[in-house]
């Protein structure tokens, strides 16, 4: 087998092992697989304050900056965060809008919820008679 038929098939068994999402899928769906995960959650935290260094990020979790990348790669094909370049620095900061199509698509569900428990609510309440 040659060095390129392994490295192919090397390829093909990590993305088995380790997904990464279809480029083409939806992007309500890169946003909720991006938001799926703490580390992305925290990363998405942290920027909440405002555009930071990718190294002052990484500096907030235990693992490697390999690691961290990985999760901010996946944070950027999903739109929520932009990066920017300054010499060899690169700064990362939220872009919020990209988040107001999950936020729709939470409130639909929200207010089935909230209107379902009064429902219930109020049989619970309501004597029988």
């Amino acid at each position: 087998m040659s060095n390129q038929s392994k490295a192919k098939r090397s390829n093909k068994l990590l993305n088995e092992i380790n997904p990464l999402p279809n480029l083409k899928s939806d992007p309500l769906d890169l946003v909720f697989m991006a938001l799926a995960d703490v580390s992305r959650r925290k990363i998405v935290h942290l920027l909440t304050s405002g555009e930071m260094p990718v190294s002052d990020i990484a500096a907030e979790f235990d693992v490697s900056l390999q690691a961290v990348s990985k999760h901010i790669k996946m944070l950027e094909k999903a739109k929520i965060v932009q990066r920017r370049v300054v010499g060899r620095t690169h700064y990362l900061s939220l872009v919020p809008e990209q988040l107001a199509g999950a936020l729709d698509w939470i409130s639909i569900y929200r207010n089935f919820w909230h209107n379902r428990m009064d429902k219930l609510a109020n049989l619970i309440e309501t004597p029988e008679e």
